[in-house]
């Protein structure tokens, strides 16, 4: 990993948001946003989401939740840091990383950080159907409604990935995702 200043003369540039959890895709998305940040000079600001299970606890229980919560707190961030790790190390040199480990539901938080970024970029499923990626999922409820533009990135590669733009909410357009810039 990187961490990198930047000149007075250079102009701050918003970050490209990663959503990480573990899984090839989002392995994919983060390779995808390492490389689009070196062609552009870009911050990547990775972003992992954590809730508790909703759960009804009474008495000494309240508790056993809020140690649940640091485990569940500490299992993301190790998560976090496996997947940069292993990610960062396989590609050699990389761009800025900003990771961030944050609690709530996961579109809100996504949502959120997306709210000063120039590209929210998400892995997409395994099996590769946009079908499958936007019924009820994460993935569908931040293309709906991100404030930026969104890249869904393909677990498998040469699948097609969505794209939605702020200025077009609600509306998907399918692009290649390897070798897109923006």
């Amino acid at each position: 990993m990187m961490i990198h200043n930047r000149s007075p003369q250079q102009p701050e540039q918003r970050p490209i948001v990663v959503g990480v959890d573990g899984s090839p895709g989002s392995k994919a998305a983060l390779r995808w946003a390492l490389d689009q940040a070196e062609r552009t000079t870009a911050t990547v600001e990775t972003v992992i989401v954590w809730a508790p299970e909703a759960a009804f606890y009474y008495g000494y229980e309240c508790a056993s939740m809020a140690a649940a919560g640091e485990d569940l707190a500490a299992a993301a961030d190790t998560v976090l840091m496996d997947t940069l790790v292993e990610v960062t190390d396989e590609r050699g040199r990389s761009a800025p990383i900003k990771p961030r480990v944050l609690q709530g539901r996961p579109v809100a938080e996504l949502l959120h950080a997306a709210g000063s970024a120039q590209l929210l970029v998400l892995g997409g499923p395994t099996h590769g159907r946009i079908a499958g990626l936007v019924r009820g999922s994460v993935s569908h409820e931040c293309l709906q409604h991100a404030p930026c533009p969104v890249l869904i990135v393909p677990a498998t590669p040469g699948v097609l990935a969505a794209s939605a733009h702020a200025d077009k909410p609600g509306r998907a357009a399918a692009h290649p995702a390897e070798g897109m810039t923006l």
